[in-house]
């Protein structure tokens, strides 16, 4: 039987892929709804009115007279709550919600909650592995591939859900079995007040967990906890009680649970300090929950990485290449730049630039100038990095992507790598992230 209300009406509130998963779910329940978007043809309209031609669509600027007939809004992520229709329904009591709240609502199998500023989906991804390889029926999702709600099935035996901070904010009680901030930097200051508001909307991410696991490099991570609730720790110094990290023992470098080493870290595919870190939050996860420790390893061993994140694309003349498109904001920027440029004989030589998001770049003059040989820039915001930079190295400033990879293969060096991790959203230049990292990995492939 569904947790859901069938004398409300609610209205869903944007028409995109969580939006239309939402359609779905209500609808399949018999429920009365109707659909309202800001935008005057919104992506999933054509789907809606073939597939529920009886539900009431709204299209446009939002009528707050409409919005006020709802018991409920399902807010979509991409739509901020301080909207001024929004604010006007929500100060005439009317329940801001959104679908992962109505999943929770719904799940009978536990869920493993993760979000973060960066590596939230190579984590979860990872997560879902290690669950498949003990053989466990699970699904994985969220802000990652499938929505939520399409998830929902009663034979599914784990939930591992990648949360975004836009999801976070309309869910109130996700009492997921295990949850975890995996990392906080400056990220949609666009959206938020400040980096206190951003970091509140992702600790709602804790509200009724079971047990936590937070990161013991970023203090920021660590949530105010109740009297008893269990918790696991990852980071990359030596583990203790409950920790997962990294050990070293006649000069080989371990991945470790407490004092026991669990696996070199050489028989990892991945490359670079931060992915060390991934691999450590997984097993704190996985372990939460109970998966066993050959079948997690097993899932590590196996694991070569999502595209676009620091993803190896060729070897040429010495130079390995790297696509890290998915680096929209300056902490995953630095988690490619510090893992991988630990991981390397030589340099990096920097691709970065875009849409900035507002955020202040000046956190990568440092490791910049520890790690890179040159930075080429581009994008709307390539000044402002220029301006965060300095004199830390020499930068180059290019009009195009093929532009910059022409001088990257120019400024690097046998040893060097070349990578792609913008700091920035790519809105300025490409459909999205994926497409940039293509186009990229293309052009690199076109070196001869």
């Amino acid at each position: 039987m569904s947790l859901i209300a069938s004398d409300h009406f609610r209205i869903i509130v944007g028409l995109g892929k969580s939006g239309m998963s939402l359609v779905r779910f209500l609808a399949s329940r018999g429920v009365s709804f109707a659909v309202a978007d800001t935008r005057e043809n919104p992506p999933e309209l054509a789907t809606l009115r073939r597939d529920y031609p009886q539900v009431d669509v709204r299209c446009g600027e939002l009528d707050v007279e409409f919005l006020c007939r709802a018991d409920e809004l399902y807010v979509s992520p991409g739509l901020a709550l301080a909207t001024p229709a929004l604010q006007a329904a929500a100060a005439r009591g009317v329940k801001m919600s959104g679908d992962i709240e109505l999943f929770a609502r719904n799940a009978k199998a536990p869920i493993i909650a993760i979000t973060g500023s960066n590596a939230k989906s190579t984590v979860t991804t990872l997560v879902g592995e290690m669950a498949a390889a003990a053989g466990k029926r699970v699904a994985v999702g969220g802000n990652l591939g499938t929505p939520a709600l399409d998830l929902l099935n009663d034979d599914i035996e784990l939930y591992v859900m990648e949360l975004s901070s836009f999801q976070l904010e309309t869910t109130d009680h996700l009492g997921a079995e295990v949850a975890t901030v995996l990392n906080i930097s400056e990220d949609h200051m666009d959206r938020y007040s400040g980096l206190p508001a951003y970091h509140l909307a992702k600790h709602r991410i804790f509200r009724d967990a079971r047990q936590v696991v937070f990161n013991r490099q970023d203090a920021l991570t660590r949530p105010l906890m109740g009297e008893g609730l269990p918790c696991w720790t990852f980071g990359l110094g030596v583990p203790d009680f409950k920790g997962f990290g990294l050990r070293e023992e006649n000069g080989e470098k371990y991945l470790a649970f407490e004092f026991q080493n669990l696996m070199p870290v050489r028989e990892l595919k991945v490359r670079g300090a931060h992915n060390q870190a991934n691999a450590l939050a997984a097993l704190a996860l996985g372990h939460a929950v109970g998966l066993p420790f050959d079948a997690m390893l097993s899932a590590l061993r196996n694991f070569a990485g999502l595209e676009h994140r620091c993803q190896w694309v060729r070897d040429l003349d010495g130079v390995a290449w790297y696509n890290d498109s998915k680096a929209t904001n300056v902490g995953a920027a630095l988690a490619a730049i510090e893992g991988l440029g630990a991981d390397i004989d030589g340099k990096l030589v920097l691709i970065a630039g875009g849409d900035g998001k507002g955020a202040d770049f000046k956190d990568l003059r440092d490791p910049v100038a520890a790690n890179c040989r040159a930075v080429v820039l581009m994008g709307r915001d390539r000044e402002l990095i220029a301006q965060a930079l300095g004199d830390a190295v020499p930068l180059v400033r290019v009009a195009s992507l093929d532009e910059a990879v022409q001088q990257c293969r120019a400024l690097a060096q046998p040893g060097d790598a070349v990578l792609l991790s913008p700091a920035c959203a790519s809105f300025d230049m490409f459909k999205n992230y994926e497409e940039r990292g293509q186009l990229f990995a293309r052009a690199a492939e076109d070196l001869a």
